[in-house]
């Protein structure tokens, strides 16, 4: 190595402390900057979009470097963050003004996609997930956390497929692996997914692991190790202890109603399939409350509905009390838009990074909780004989509310370390410094008096700066003049000379003293305040859980009536069903329920599966949303978009409804359908619901036709599960006659003058037409196309009947070819006899798997024509 290429002191510290954190791009405090050298350079150039420089230009190899001003790196590294890179903040733990030699500098906090905190970076009404998954005797173990407030979970399944269904629908931000996995194959887990592969050996289990979250009972050693590994991780990155993480609350999967993340992503529960963002989605029409906390309440109860009766009647019955009781309603919701974002303010003071307008927050919210148990004692007024479904008073904390009043001023600012955040009177001493402070300026103005009439300098000024001080100045001629020995020169200006005396110097250090001590001393009181609150950040964490759910409730009560939606009876018997004029509240929301056509929805345990046909773009797919939407929302506890209804627990929501594929892994449009449609025919039990939208339409007729109708056959008999199957193949609705469970429905549409006219309303029995061509009409194809299909229409449906069974009415190709050769065969000449065996062997020898319907068609008209 040439002497111009080795590593400077500095540049050797910067490598060791990379060394120590590879995976990272490190933020190297020089002064006012972060920079970052080598390959994080080129990265973070890259991704930032700021300029790339270099370090020993005229070396031969420069080093590449490029920086941003610390204060300003916060939204840098939210940038880099959100691009999946982990940030290593590396800060001088020694003034440099101080320090003879290198200032020692460490990493005070790794920034990862999981374990952000920065306001800005998080979505106020979601979670921010970092999970961590392992597997032990072919169980998978999943623990994840909110950093951002403190929850943790905790859940197991012995299904993989169940496992990435859970960690796709949570969306996860970052997922924990142990370097030990790095062999395994978790490629479809971890797509799209930020993944850090992670060492735990070594580590002090007792020093990354919060005391409080140990209320887990009967925790198994998977269970055990899964935690004390993600602890360790989350220890190892915030360099602190984190005290707000809340007990783990562990849960089955089977303990709530279950849908795969398809099935969620069809549905658009939460993300609309077009812009893959909240705004269409369910989440979004159903969504006001007041509060972040009750925003992300509501979303983890539409990820996993209750199915469990006895709660859910509980928020039934809440639900129904706040639409009762209006104005009573109005003012809570108004009280519960004064209350600030509990659960992130409590993590705040937990990682001492909670400045003074935070605890103001706090404040403010503590001062909304006696109005709002105001308002339920008068609501619990009228519960008198009904205490089971009263509402319970929150916690008001009063001393809590005292503690940070008595010390906090009405409206501090944010910085801590300029003062004027502690009260007047709340501390002797501070109060001795302010008011030397504000006498100073007095002072200063009687001394300058003074000085003018003493010395008979009219133009004698007292003045200051930061350099020098205070001083006094007179001009250059009048100081010639001066004869006092008090005055000592300090300054010399172009005009000015400047000077100090003794009693000056005196007022200056009181008032320089009294104004470091009193910002030194109200940053040290506002700590020990912060401090203090930590012991009650468990009780602040209940009370942010029992607001949210006050949110969450009254948010359903205003949504059904102003939508008039109904409460739901729930049904003991699985498969009872009853909708009167059920709705899609999202279409509906679009066009106006006036122009909405509302449907019914009745099914029993003996008649549990409709085949639904009628033509596209009728409102079938709309018709299979709005009973799934019905159902998931009477299980999150809100009323139903219907006049009347009757719904059973459901414990597994099954859809297939639209095409999509999976390009990634290679798999077809069909492939994909007959995988989703497999899981359901396995797992679905007789209290599931199973929404089918054309299955079997991605492969030949003849294919899709016997596949849709096993399907059929095996519902039927063996899942014996609510169906609604929606279909084209109008040849299905014949099973009706066979299947004493299915029957047939279809949405109703007229022609007009040669137009197609959709009622949008579901009607017994089948369909008698797809009216294919004419939805092509709608969607504009050529003219000509469309008359050359009614054409070629018209001639294969003539050919159809002409081999249609009198009896039945259905096509059965081989049947009719063997009955027309069989009795021709005695009266036919050998010639006749010669081409008739020859069609029969074409015939046999013929794969309707590789044959389109029209082909089929165009054959069997030229046997026709063979045919004597």
């Amino acid at each position: 190595m040439t002497q111009e290429n080795k590593p400077t002191p500095m540049m050797e510290q910067y490598l060791s402390i990379k060394a120590q954190n590879p995976d990272a791009i490190l933020f190297f405090r020089l002064g006012d900057f972060y920079e970052m050298f080598n390959e994080d350079a080129l990265e973070a150039a890259r991704i930032l979009e700021i300029t790339l420089t270099s370090r020993n230009k005229n070396a031969d190899n420069p080093i590449p470097m490029c920086g941003v001003p610390y204060h300003s790196a916060r939204d840098y590294i939210k940038r880099l963050v959100e691009s999946g890179k982990k940030v290593a903040i590396c800060e001088q733990m020694e003034d440099p003004r101080q320090t003879k030699g290198m200032v020692k500098r460490e990493v005070v906090r790794i920034i990862t996609p999981g374990t952000i905190l920065d306001e800005s970076a998080l979505e106020q009404k979601e979670n921010h997930y970092l999970a961590a998954v392992n597997v032990c005797d072919g169980v998978y173990y999943l623990a994840y956390l909110d950093l951002s407030t403190g929850q943790v979970f905790l859940t197991s399944t012995d299904d993989q497929n169940q496992l990435f269904n859970e960690l796709l629908s949570l969306q996860v931000s970052e997922i924990v692996l142990s370097d030990q996995d790095q062999s395994n194959d978790w490629a479809v887990l971890l797509q799209e997914r930020v993944a850090t592969f992670y060492s735990f050996f070594g580590k002090e289990i007792v020093q990354s692991t919060p005391e409080q979250i140990w209320t887990l009972l009967d925790a198994k050693d998977a269970e055990t190790d899964l935690l004390n590994f993600l602890f360790a991780y989350v220890a190892d990155v915030q360099k602190q202890m984190a005290h707000h993480i809340q007990p783990v609350e562990r849960y089955e999967l089977s303990q709530y109603l279950q849908l795969n993340y398809y099935a969620k992503h069809q549905l658009e529960l939460t993300k609309s399939l077009r812009t893959q963002r909240k705004k269409g989605s369910l989440l979004w029409l159903i969504d006001h409350t007041k509060t972040a906390m009750g925003g992300r309440m509501l979303h983890q109860w539409l990820d996993k509905p209750l199915l469990r009766k006895e709660p859910l009647v509980k928020r039934h019955q809440k639900v129904e009390h706040l639409m009762q009781h209006y104005f009573d309603r109005i003012d809570l919701q108004e009280a519960l838009g004064n209350i600030y974002d509990l659960e992130r303010l409590v993590t705040k003071i937990s990682l001492g990074s909670a400045n003074a307008r935070d605890l103001d927050q706090l404040r403010y919210s503590l001062g909304q909780i006696p109005v709002i148990n105001a308002i339920l004692e008068r609501i619990n007024q009228d519960l008198l004989g009904l205490e089971d479904q009263a509402f319970d008073s929150l916690p008001e904390y009063e001393e809590l509310w005292e503690l940070i009043n008595q010390r906090i001023v009405d409206e501090p600012p944010l910085s801590l370390t300029e003062g004027n955040i502690i009260r007047m009177g709340y501390d002797t001493q501070l109060d001795t410094y302010r008011d030397a402070l504000a006498n100073g300026h007095t002072w200063l103005s009687d001394l300058q008096l003074k000085e003018r009439e003493r010395t008979g300098l009219k133009t004698l000024k007292v003045g200051y700066n930061k350099v020098f001080g205070y001083y006094i100045e007179i001009s250059r001629l009048q100081a010639q003049q001066l004869k006092d020995d008090r005055y000592i020169r300090k300054q010399t200006l172009s005009n000015n000379e400047r000077f100090i005396t003794e009693e000056l110097k005196g007022i200056e250090m009181t008032i320089l003293e009294a104004q470091e001590k009193a910002e030194k001393l109200e940053y040290d009181l506002f700590v020990d305040l912060r401090n203090q609150m930590v012991n009650y950040i468990p009780r602040l964490q209940i009370l942010a859980s029992q607001v949210a759910e006050l949110d969450v409730l009254a948010n359903f009560a205003s949504l059904s009536e102003q939508e008039g939606y109904v409460r739901a009876t729930i049904s003991d018997t699985p498969k009872d069903y009853y909708l009167k004029d059920s709705r899609h509240p999202a279409i509906e929301k679009l066009i106006g329920q006036s122009a909405f056509v509302a449907n019914d929805l009745e099914l029993s345990p003996d008649r549990s599966l409709l085949l639904l046909t009628g033509p596209n773009m009728s409102g079938k797919s709309t018709y299979m949303r709005q009973i799934a939407f019905c159902v998931i929302l009477n299980q999150i506890g809100c009323f139903v978009p219907a006049k009347e209804a009757r719904l059973p627990l459901v414990d597994r929501i099954f859809t297939r409804i639209g095409a999509s594929d999976d390009i990634s892994s290679g798999q077809s449009t069909f492939m994909v359908e007959m995988m989703e449609t497999n899981q359901a025919l396995i797992q679905a039990t007789e209290q599931s619901l199973l929404l089918f939208d054309e299955i079997g339409r991605g492969t030949a007729t003849f294919d899709g036709m016997a596949i849709a109708e096993a399907i059929l056959n095996f519902i039927a008999h063996k899942v014996k599960a609510a169906t609604i199957f929606s279909t084209h193949y109008h040849e299905l609705t014949s099973l009706e006659q066979d299947l004493t469970c299915l029957k047939n429905i279809h949405v109703g549409a007229e022609e007009f003058q040669g137009q197609v006219v959709f009622s949008h309303k579901i009607i017994a029995g089948p369909s008698d037409k797809s009216y294919g061509i004419h939805v092509a009409k709608l969607a504009g194809l050529p003219e000509a196309v469309l008359q050359n299909s009614q054409e070629i229409l018209n001639d294969l449906e003539a050919k159809a009947c002409q081999l249609r069974k009198k009896d039945e009415g259905q096509l059965d190709l081989f049947t009719l070819a063997e009955q027309s050769v069989s009795s021709q065969l005695t009266s036919n000449s050998e010639g006749e006899l010669k081409e008739e065996l020859e069609v029969i062997k074409q015939l046999k020898a013929l794969d309707l798997n590789q044959i389109r319907p029209i082909e089929a068609m165009q054959l069997i008209d030229e046997w026709q024509k063979q045919l004597p």
